[in-house]
């Protein structure tokens, strides 16, 4: 079974929505709490400006992955066997990854920023967590369920 889930994990197609998954929430994350609502930058230990580089450098990183993703894509759909159930896994993955990442790692390991300040911010950590375990949780049982049928297997 394990065989079989690193055969649709390795599929150009999924690893290109893993990447589009990560810019997608990036891009959200930047636009509307970063942008929008001025919650945070993604550095808040320096400077306004620093934290507006900050949101550069993050957004720089975002676009590369949508560039990098848009063409795996692009790439695995030119040599056939295209699966969009293991793009839709892949994207879902990328997703929950990135939004785990950043609320455990960048929030509360490094302290890179919180999502609000001046508030109450456990039920904002609680909210983010939640959706990012249940993003990725859904990517992957459909990364389990892709490898439970035969066309995962071949093609790889």
């Amino acid at each position: 079974m394990a065989e079989r889930v690193l055969r649709v994990v390795r599929r150009r197609e999924y690893a290109a929505a893993v990447l589009l998954g990560v810019a997608v929430v990036a891009a959200l994350d930047e636009i509307v709490f970063h942008q929008i609502l001025r919650w945070h930058h993604f550095y808040d230990l320096s400077t306004p400006a620093f934290g507006l580089v900050s949101d550069g450098l993050l957004h720089a990183g975002q676009l590369f992955c949508a560039a990098a993703g848009f063409f795996l894509m692009l790439d695995a759909r030119r040599r056939g066997g295209f699966r969009h159930d293991a793009a839709w896994a892949g994207f879902l993955v990328g997703t929950g990854a990135f939004q785990l990442w950043d609320g455990t790692v960048n929030h509360k390991l490094l302290r890179l920023h919180q999502i609000r300040y001046d508030v109450e911010i456990l039920p904002y950590d609680v909210a983010w967590l939640v959706v990012a375990v249940a993003l990725l949780a859904v990517g992957i049982a459909l990364t389990v369920a892709c490898s439970r049928r035969p066309s995962a297997i071949a093609a790889s």
